[in-house]
């Protein structure tokens, strides 16, 4: 009589759940496979190209990645590739090369890349801050008065950016020439990082930039605000930062566009509500970004220029658009600008958040 063999009643449970999970497999197979041949492969998520800086007045766009807004409303339809930039004209740049489908950006840099693409490329969708530029000047410089400027170097973030054309136009208004055309001003293109250190060396006389970089000037170079540049503008209001899109992007894909714009506004009154959570949420992500998070009392020092809002204000950038064909950044003939702007979308979220 052959001798029964004594097995574990465990192998026989390990048999039994690998025959099930190699059929569950087989099954897996099959209906992928009839999906193949049905064409009803599973459908992938659209990858939407955002650009932004890592300045406060990206503030929508710096808290909306930090605490997943935007790619909480957006998740079910696309995934959001963010893109961080330093000056506009590189953010154009990727646009044309079809690197980015929504940026936050200055009004120069998205005329110019209006103009530039004789208005085929971009629309401006949405306002996103107001005020949080101005004209700083070192304690030591010598600079009480206009006439100080004579000989002095001031910098810019970039040429052509949005405070490189209206420090450019200004001095001009105020009799003071850049050294190209014939003064003796010398208006200087140098990234915001660069223009503290320099101050500090004492290298630059002034700087005419954007938030936080005055805070920073004033508090870590020795500076001082020569003048807020709200000063210069009609209700002290003028376009620091806006949201543009593709127009490519936006004819195929408006609904996703619209439910951005919808997000942004909320973002936008939720920062106006919360604003000390909204500071600790930017100085987190402008740290995560630039590995330094702003010293102490620059954040709030800064926000007392800024106003975060999710209205274009219009008319101050035809008026910047203006300000630069006079200097001569945008040819011989006066900029046609009809069309820049698209602003259904925003009229539509807003007159639904009224309902």
């Amino acid at each position: 009589m052959n001798e029964i063999k004594n097995i574990p009643l465990k192998d026989h449970v390990m048999d039994a759940k690998g025959k099930i999970i190699y059929a569950l497999i087989l099954f897996g197979i099959v209906i992928w496979g009839v999906a193949v041949l049905l064409g009803c492969e599973p459908e992938q998520k659209l990858a939407v190209n955002a650009g932004y800086f890592p300045d406060i007045v990206h503030a929508q766009a710096l808290i909306g990645r930090a605490n997943g807004s935007f790619s909480g409303a957006l998740s079910s339809q696309c995934i959001i590739d963010w893109k961080v930039f330093n000056a506009g004209p590189s953010a154009i740049e990727a646009l044309f090369a079809g690197e980015i489908d929504i940026a936050y950006i200055g009004p120069n840099p998205a005329i110019n890349g209006f103009i530039k693409s004789k208005g085929r490329s971009l629309k401006i969708i949405a306002g996103a801050s107001s005020g949080g530029a101005g004209l700083v000047v070192r304690k030591d410089s010598g600079i009480t008065k206009i006439e100080d400027f004579h000989n002095k170097k001031i910098a810019t973030p970039q040429l052509g950016n949005t405070q490189d054309v209206a420090c450019r136009y200004w001095f001009q208004k105020q009799g003071l020439l850049s050294k190209e055309k014939g003064g003796d001003l010398q208006v200087i293109p140098i990234a915001n990082p660069d223009q503290l250190s320099l101050m500090v060396k004492k290298e630059i006389d002034a700087a005419w930039t954007k938030e936080p970089w005055v805070a920073r000037l004033i508090k870590e170079a020795n500076g001082r605000l020569y003048m807020d540049e709200r000063d210069i503008w009609e209700n002290g209001e003028f376009v620091t930062a806006h949201v543009i899109v593709s127009t490519k992007f936006l004819e195929a894909h408006r609904d996703l566009v619209k439910e951005w714009v919808r997000v942004h506004v909320d973002l936008t009154d939720w920062i106006n509500k919360n604003n000390q959570e909204a500071k600790k949420i930017i100085n987190a992500e402008i740290k995560k970004l630039t590995g330094h998070p702003l010293a102490e009392g620059v954040l709030d020092d800064a926000f007392t220029r800024v106003k975060i809002t999710h209205d274009p204000i219009s008319k101050s950038l035809l008026k910047s658009a203006a300000w630069a064909y006079e200097i001569g950044f945008l040819g011989k003939e006066q900029p046609a600008l009809d069309g820049i702007y698209d602003l259904s979308i925003l009229d539509e979220v807003l007159k639904e958040r009224q309902n």
